[in-house]
C-alpha cells in the first residue's frame, strides 16, 4: 500500500477522528480560559486606573473651582499639579471654560483653542465620562468643575492618558499563556493518541479476529467486553456468523440433496439399460416394460429440474415479481377447476368455500403455484374416499387461505422440517407419488416474497391444515 493511500485510510479512521475530538475538547477550553483571561485583566486594569485617575482628577477639579483658576490660571501650584497628573499617567490634561475654550493645557498646544466633543457637553450637565478606546489605546474621562456645595457647572477637567502600558502587559501575558497553551496542547495531543488507542484496541482486536475468519477460520468466536458498546456488537457479529454457518451447512445440504436426487434417476435408468443389455433375447414386453420404466425416470428427473428453476426463481429479490390487482375469489375457482381431474381420479372431494369477494395485489403466477403446491399436496397424501377443503376470507388488511384436507397427516416431529429443501415425512411414499420434496419450500417462498406468512397444523392419521396470510396491498 502507497504513503498516499496509508494517509488516507488514517484520516478516515476512527482512530484519527476520536484524536481530533480528544484535542478539540481539551484545548478549546484553553482558548476560551485564554481570551476571557486577557480580556478581564484589560478591563479591570482599565477600571483600576480610571478610578484612581478620577480619585486625583476630583480633587484637582474642586481646587480649580475654589481658586477661581479657570478664570484667572495664576495659581502656579494647581499648575504644577496639573502637569504632574499628565506626566504620572504618561497622558494629556486640559482645563475648559463655559465657552468650550481650553484655558489650560498640559501639553501647551491647544490653549484658546475651542473644544466641543460629545463627552465635554455631557459633562457640562454634571456627568462625569469615562471612555475607553481600545484601538487607539486611549483612556478619556471628563468631569465637571463646580464649586464647593454647588451644582454650576463653572468648567470641565478633561484627562486623556495612555494605555500603552496596560496593553503591553496584557501582549506579554498572551505570549506567557500561548506557550502554556502548547505545552499543554503537546500534553492534550500525547493523552489523545493513547486514548484514541486505548479506545479503539477492541476495534482492532475485532478486525482481527474478522481477519481469521476469513482466512478460515470459521469455529472462531469473537468475545471483547471491554465496553458495553463492544459486547453487544461481538455479541451480534457471532449471532451472524452462526446464521451464516447455518446458511453454509443448508447449502452444502442443498447441493448434496440435489445432486443424489439428480443422480437416483439416473441410476435407475442406468440399471434398466443394463439389465436389457445384458439379455440376448429379451421379449418384446420385458423390453416395452423396461423403456415405460426409462420413460418414468426420466419424467421423474424432469419434474425434480423443473422444480429446482421454480425454487431458483422464488429466491430471487422480489423487484421480479410482477404485481397486478387480481380477484381472489376467481383464482382460487380456476386453481380447483385445473386440479379437480387429478381428484377425481383418486375419488377425493375438492370444496371450495369463500366468505366474501377478495380483490389483492399479487403476483398471479407465483401464488397460483404456491397454493396450486398446497392443494396438490393434499390432494396426493391423502386417504381413499377423501376431501380437501379450501377456503377464503379477509380483512381490511390481509386475505386469508386455509387448505384442510382428510389425509394422512403429518408427525408432530417433522412440522418444523417440511418447508426445508428436499425434505419428506416419508421418502419412499413421497417417491412412489412422485413428490421432489420442493414443493413446500417453494410454496413458502413465494408467500415470504408476498410479505405473508404461511403456518402448518398437522395431526398424523387425522389430515394437515395449511393457513396463508397475504398483504391486500403489496408492500414493496
Amino acid at each position: 500500500m502507497s504513503k498516499s493511500n496509508t494517509f488516507r485510510k488514517f484520516f478516515k479512521s476512527m482512530k484519527f477522528r476520536l484524536i481530533l475530538f480528544f484535542l478539540f475538547i481539551g484545548i478549546l477550553p484553553c482558548l476560551i480560559l485564554r481570551f476571557g483571561f486577557l480580556k478581564a485583566y484589560e478591563d479591570r486594569a482599565v477600571s483600576t486606573r480610571s478610578i484612581n485617575i478620577t480619585s486625583q482628577a476630583k480633587i484637582l477639579a474642586d481646587q480649580i473651582a475654589g481658586d477661581n483658576y479657570i478664570d484667572k490660571q495664576d495659581n502656579e501650584n494647581i499648575t504644577v499639579q496639573l502637569n504632574q497628573l499628565s506626566n504620572i499617567y504618561d497622558g494629556r490634561v486640559m482645563v475648559i471654560d463655559k465657552a468650550f475654550r481650553i484655558v489650560q493645557d498640559s501639553y501647551s498646544m491647544d490653549v484658546g483653542k475651542t473644544i466641543i466633543s460629545e463627552e465635554v457637553v455631557q459633562s457640562f450637565s454634571g456627568k462625569e465620562i469615562s471612555k475607553y478606546d481600545s484601538d487607539s489605546r486611549y483612556l478619556e474621562m471628563t468631569l465637571p468643575i463646580t464649586g464647593s456645595g454647588s451644582k454650576d457647572v463653572k468648567g470641565v477637567l478633561l484627562v486623556s492618558v495612555s494605555m500603552d502600558g496596560v496593553i503591553s502587559d496584557k501582549e506579554y501575558l498572551g505570549q506567557y499563556a500561548l506557550v502554556v497553551e502548547l505545552i499543554l496542547g503537546v500534553l492534550v495531543f500525547a493523552l489523545a493518541v493513547v486514548g484514541a488507542s486505548r479506545m479503539t484496541r477492541p476495534l482492532r482486536k475485532m478486525e482481527r479476529a474478522v481477519d481469521d475468519i476469513q482466512a478460515g477460520y470459521t469455529d472462531y468466536e469473537i468475545h471483547i467486553d471491554k465496553y458495553t458498546e463492544t459486547k453487544e456488537l461481538s455479541e451480534s457479529f457471532n449471532r451472524l456468523l452462526g446464521r451464516m454457518k447455518v446458511l453454509d451447512d443448508s447449502r452444502q445440504e442443498f447441493v448434496s440433496n440435489v445432486s443424489h436426487e439428480l443422480k437416483t434417476p439416473l441410476t435407475s435408468m442406468k440399471v434398466l439399460a443394463d439389465s436389457i443389455n445384458a439379455m440376448e433375447d429379451a421379449p418384446v414386453e420385458l423390453y416395452k416394460e423396461f423403456m415405460g420404466d426409462i420413460g418414468n425416470e426420466i419424467e421423474r428427473e424432469n419434474k425434480i429440474i423443473t422444480d429446482l428453476l421454480s425454487l431458483v426463481k422464488m429466491d430471487k429479490s422480489a423487484a421480479d415479481l410482477n404485481i397486478s390487482s387480481v380477484n381472489i375469489n376467481e383464482l382460487l375457482e380456476l386453481i380447483l377447476k385445473r386440479l379437480r381431474p387429478i381428484a377425481e381420479k383418486q375419488n377425493i372431494e375438492l370444496v371450495l368455500e369463500t366468505f366474501r369477494p377478495v380483490t389483492a395485489e399479487i403476483d398471479e403466477v407465483k401464488l397460483t403455484l404456491a397454493i396450486t403446491n398446497l392443494v396438490e399436496n393434499g390432494i396426493k397424501y391423502n386417504k381413499e374416499n377423501g376431501w380437501v377443503h379450501v377456503t377464503l376470507n379477509a380483512d381490511h388488511q390481509y386475505f386469508y387461505v386455509k387448505v384442510e384436507d382428510s389425509g394422512i397427516g403429518i408427525p408432530e416431529e417433522s412440522l418444523e422440517h417440511i418447508f426445508e429443501r428436499f425434505y419428506r415425512v416419508d421418502k419412499s411414499h413421497s417417491r412412489e407419488i412422485g413428490g421432489t420434496g420442493l414443493g413446500l419450500a417453494i410454496t413458502r417462498n413465494a408467500v415470504l416474497m408476498h410479505r405473508g406468512a404461511i403456518k402448518a397444523y398437522s395431526t398424523e392419521g387425522e389430515g394437515t391444515i395449511f393457513t396463508m396470510r397475504i398483504p391486500l396491498n403489496y408492500i414493496a
